[in-house]
């Protein structure tokens, strides 16, 4: 009897010791793979069943959750099966399935126009309503769109992104506006986020499309500067993909590389966004994974400091050596989302911070990360534009880093970059971030060259009319490439700048309509273009830039001869013009003319020859998945 009890009391000792076991919380670790390629996904998430516990995975398609055996984890990533595993140790080797889905069910896309998807590979596996109702609030256009079911952490129904409300470009007289001016833009924002919107199996709202920063998210191999100054100019002339009566010019920028251990150092200053709004996993959580790939880069000899804002704003690190990296990485992790958004109140404790700590002569740049969903004191878009234009002349430049989606003020973000000697880039995942903050660390995180314009004077002997093919947001007057008071775009270590012009040659019908006979005017014989039927040059290409620590401007000038157009586009052009009419495709454009999908991919596909890392074979993927949205 004695020997009987002994065993039930052993026996219920070994199951309360295996109940506490298995309730005690345990660090699991582990890897997200392709199931078919075994390659690592990179920012698949890691999410604890009806929990908001959630990890992404790492740049080795690792990740490191705290959880309880018995647990359930689900894993999701786009264009993949979501799948389930149930916790059984410390170690998870987890494989995901492509999904290729037979989509039929009708939804609403862009602005509320009915389509049929079908054949998306890659595409989510549960469809949504997408509701555009465009309400106007001063140049601003509010996207009320419904969140894929996918994207459980998002843990709201609708969202409610800003776009700034654009209007395209028309076509110019070159006899009564021989002059083209506008600021460089190194932006890139637009295509990561339209691509994370066709990701999802939506359309992009028109607003969200900026066919500059599409064209721009690409690189080129243009020729690095051998004549002194930091800045390269190229030019190429062709006959226009959409329309063959026309030219098209390409106008190339290429800044000088420098090497990574010849920059000068870094005062960086992480200013970090922690409000409520950042809680889900693709918010802050992202943001740390972001910025922990940036810290791997940093020398000894650069500094970081902290800053974090919510209802209030405050120094969570004081500038700390590169060398301390460990230290930087665990002020990181320790960071909670919680509370409102007093952006104002961050930037100006930022911008403090970096001034306390200016390096002469070295790169002093405050990096903001958030989505933009600023609602505590300086909130409105002319708020924050006289906020950081105030910042300006402080020598600092800024970085503008944008999360999320469903709340995100892309219109906010983007009055920030170009008012404050900036740059902006949207992160969707960690694969984007490892581009932004790794691969193009020199040019996204460094100047060599900053108020950069470009002026251009059309022959009109040659040009009929003209049109500069986005830049919406940065025109500038033509008395402001002369003005060294003028703020412009910035340009990094190896940047490449393209911008795109459609003209019309003189004796080609002009797309635009006439205007009645002038009443008070002698027109006079305009069509004979005194003065310039004598040159031979189409047009000229003027930049003025100035490096970092002058305020003194440097001028560039380049003519380009009328008879230099090319009837075969260089393989590069032929890229370019693709990503042009893809552009111009999605905003629907008054000036599509004949373009098509199916051109599109035909120019693409000329530009594979140098794709060293895959972005110009993504763009042909997501081309052919909206190909399938459109029908």
């Amino acid at each position: 009897m004695k020997t009987t009890i002994q065993k039930i009391s052993l026996m219920f000792l070994v199951m309360v010791m295996s109940l506490s076991v298995s309730a005690q919380e345990i660090v699991v670790k582990g890897k997200v793979s392709d199931g078919q390629d075994k390659s690592p996904l990179i920012g698949a998430t890691v999410m604890e069943k009806n929990t908001n516990n959630s990890v992404i995975t790492d740049e080795s398609g690792e990740f490191s959750i705290k959880t309880r055996k018995g647990k359930i984890l689900q894993v999701q990533y786009i264009g993949y099966k979501p799948k389930e595993v149930k916790v059984k140790g410390e170690r998870m080797e987890i494989y995901l399935e492509p999904d290729f889905v037979v989509l039929e069910e009708e939804i609403i896309i862009g602005y509320g126009k009915p389509n049929k998807l079908r054949n998306i590979t890659g595409a989510v596996t549960s469809l949504f309503q997408g509701r555009a109702s465009g309400v106007h609030t001063q140049g601003m256009v509010q996207y009320d769109m419904a969140v894929p079911p996918m994207y459980p952490f998002i843990g709201r129904e609708s969202n409610t992104e800003e776009y700034e409300s654009l209007k395209e470009n028309h076509f110019l007289p070159a006899l009564k506006q021989p002059l083209s001016t506008f600021s460089l833009d190194v932006d890139v924002a637009s295509y990561a986020n339209i691509r994370r919107m066709i990701n999802q199996g939506q359309m992009p709202p028109k607003d969200a499309v900026r066919v500059e920063e599409m064209i721009n998210y690409f690189s080129y191999n243009y020729p690095q500067p051998t004549d002194g100054h930091p800045v390269n100019i190229v030019t190429e002339t062709t006959i226009c993909p959409w329309n063959k009566d026309h030219q098209l010019l390409r106008i190339g920028v290429k800044a000088k590389e420098i090497p990574s251990k010849a920059l000068p150092a870094t005062n960086f200053v992480f200013l970090i966004d922690v409000s409520g709004s950042m809680y889900s996993a693709d918010k802050l959580p992202l943001v740390k994974s972001s910025m922990k790939l940036l810290v791997n880069n940093l020398r000894p000899q650069d500094r970081v400091a902290i800053v974090t804002y919510a209802g209030a704003a405050g120094e969570v690190l004081p500038s700390t050596s590169g060398a301390d990296k460990q230290k930087i990485m665990d002020a990181l992790e320790g960071l909670q989302a919680g509370g409102s958004t007093a952006g104002g109140a961050g930037i100006q404790l930022a911008y403090k911070i970096a001034e306390k700590n200016f390096v002469k002569d070295g790169n002093n740049r405050v990096i903001l990360c958030t989505d933009g969903d600023f609602n505590v004191g300086v909130s409105t878009t002319g708020g924050l534009e006289s906020l950081i234009e105030s910042k300006r002349k402080s020598g600092i430049f800024l970085t503008v880093l944008g999360y999320g989606m469903g709340n995100y003020k892309d219109n906010k973000l983007q009055i920030l970059a170009q008012k404050g000697n900036g740059n902006h880039a949207y992160i969707d995942n960690l694969q984007e971030a490892n581009k932004v903050v790794v691969n193009e660390f020199g040019s996204t995180m460094y100047t060599v060259a900053k108020d950069v314009k470009i002026q251009v004077e059309f022959n009109p002997a040659f040009v009929n009319v003209y049109r500069l093919i986005g830049y919406e947001s940065r025109l500038l007057n033509d008395e402001d490439f002369n003005d060294d008071l003028k703020d412009a775009g910035e340009l990094g270590p190896g940047h490449t700048v393209t911008a795109l012009y459609e003209i019309v040659p003189v004796g080609v019908k002009s797309p635009v309509g006439s205007i009645d006979p002038l009443k008070y005017q002698s027109s006079g014989k305009e069509t004979t273009a005194p003065g310039y039927t004598n040159s031979k040059e189409l047009l000229t290409v003027k930049l003025r830039y100035k490096k970092p620590d002058e305020d003194v401007s440097r001028k560039l000038e380049i003519p380009v001869l009328a008879n230099m157009v090319n009837k075969n586009a260089s393989d590069e052009l032929s890229f370019i013009m693709s990503v042009a009419m893809f552009g111009q495709l999605l905003r629907d454009s008054d000036f599509k003319g004949d373009a098509s999908y199916a051109k599109v991919l035909e120019l693409a596909r000329k530009g594979l020859n140098d794709d060293p890392n895959g972005y110009r074979r993504e763009f042909i993927r997501l081309v052919e998945a909206v190909e399938q949205l459109a029908k």
